[in-house]
């Protein structure tokens, strides 16, 4: 069963000026299908072939002496990383938390521009390419995880809730080098109403699910 690219829920332009149409096409078509292809053609004919994304992601995690199995996880969790960054952000623009989510950020961080402070920084902080991520833990506590490359949340038991892409495609033609201002934009896109789905869906594991199935759809 392939894997095949996940709909992109917005039209390219839908996001501009924050993103512009010319980067995310380029980055969906070119750089997520990229990941697409590169998985199917390294998990054909294997013990992978018949496993959902996330599936792929935790078993290839484990093998990390292999060589092959390395590009494996690498290719599938930039896809799965992918997938939900697209839902992670939207075209209404500066959407604002709902009064529980808020209430929420400010228990476990000190409030909504504290914790947008606090993420900001750290996706800024992030050497070279990755992730940031808004995670639930197992102890139901929030916490903001960078990881680099293709690092995933899912490896280390975590749930996610918000993913920001820091990886160069997703910003430079917009932006150059400018990462603070990619990330200060960002803000203006973020879906907080997925934010607070996964968040109240967290409990039952839908939201994992939804993303692991949501993989063999096609655009």
């Amino acid at each position: 069963m392939a894997i095949l690219l996940q709909a992109l829920p917005f039209d390219f332009d839908a996001l501009e000026p924050y993103m512009s149409a010319e980067t995310l096409n380029i980055h969906y078509t070119k750089h997520h299908q990229g990941y697409v292809d590169k998985l199917n053609e390294l998990i054909e004919e294997t013990q992978y072939a018949k496993l959902s994304l996330e599936q792929i992601i935790l078993k290839s995690a484990k093998k990390t002496e292999s060589v092959t199995d390395k590009k494996i996880f690498n290719n599938a969790s930039q896809n799965w990383n992918h997938n939900f960054f697209w839902n992670s952000i939207c075209e209404a623009y500066d959407q604002k938390p709902s009064k529980a989510l808020t209430t929420i950020l400010k228990k476990s961080f000190g409030g909504k521009d504290e914790f947008i402070e606090q993420f900001s920084a750290k996706a800024a902080d992030l050497f070279g390419s990755g992730w940031t991520w808004l995670v639930k833990n197992k102890d139901h506590s929030l916490e903001i995880f960078s990881g680099s490359n293709a690092e995933s949340p899912l490896v280390h038991g975590k749930i996610p809730l918000l993913a920001c892409d820091v990886w160069e495609h997703a910003y430079y033609l917009d932006y150059k080098n400018e990462r603070k201002t990619y990330i200060k934009k960002f803000w203006q896109v973020v879906d907080w109403e997925f934010v607070e789905k996964c968040l109240s869906e967290s409990e039952t594991g839908r939201m994992r699910k939804k993303y692991a199935s949501a993989a063999h759809s096609v655009r």
